[in-house]
């Protein structure tokens, strides 16, 4: 596997993933890693401060490999199109590393402190990816958008493990299906929200008119107890 770049976080990171095509993550010690990439325990604690760090340090890796690929020619394509695009981008960022991450991914499954911090990385990870897709994910159902994402991701990734085909015909076969159950439930999900927006503004002005008249009391309380010393 070539070495990503030179720093002592690229070498690290380099030597994680060797050692995880290699070995169960379970049984990496951060003193072999520090030993594979040459630098002291030292420096690898002033880079990073776990190897659950360092796999969130491959991550952002794999998102600037796809970033800086972004294909603007898919602008005027579908929603489902650029985010199709845009994920088989990121399969073929993890390709070289397909045996390490095959081969960690149950030590990981069992490890659910690893598992939750590698949720937020991929949460992170997907804002970008979808971002690069030309999709909103602020408020409630942005939100969703991204966990959903974040979920047929992996699901698809349990394919791809397993898809010898150089060209991906049962990973984007996956992908294709996982898309497309998705894009329903969001426009199930936009509809709502589109069908609550005038009643939640509705409330919203009631809760701001019940606190100024709760405010307006206040003050005219107040005013009267300046005046009647027996208040």
């Amino acid at each position: 596997m070539s070495t990503h770049g030179h720093s002592t976080r690229d070498r690290i990171v380099d030597a994680l993933m060797e050692l995880a095509a290699e070995r169960d993550w379970d049984r990496i010690e951060i003193s072999d890693v520090a030993e594979r990439a040459g630098v002291t325990l030292l420096e690898f604690r002033e880079a990073f401060p776990s190897k659950g760090a360092v796999l969130g340090s491959f991550n952002r890796r794999i998102d600037q490999l796809v970033l800086g690929n972004d294909d603007k020619s898919l602008s005027d394509e579908s929603t489902r199109d650029r985010i199709f695009d845009v994920l088989m981008r990121r399969f073929d960022a993890l390709s070289p590393y397909k045996h390490a991450l095959k081969r960690m991914a149950p030590s990981l499954a069992r490890d659910p402190l690893t598992l939750a911090a590698l949720n937020q990385a991929a949460l992170n990870s997907m804002r970008f990816m979808l971002a690069a897709a030309a999709v909103e994910t602020e408020g409630p159902v942005g939100a969703i958008k991204l966990q959903g994402a974040v979920l047929a991701y992996a699901k698809v990734m349990d394919v791809w493990f397993r898809d010898e085909d150089p060209g991906l015909s049962r990973t984007m076969a996956a992908l294709d299906e996982e898309l497309k159950r998705g894009g329903m439930v969001i426009n199930r999900l936009e509809d709502l929200e589109r069908m609550t927006q005038p009643l939640s503004g509705a409330l919203h002005r009631m809760f701001e008119r019940g606190m100024a008249m709760a405010k307006k009391d206040r003050a005219a309380h107040r005013a009267d107890a300046d005046l009647d010393p027996s208040i």
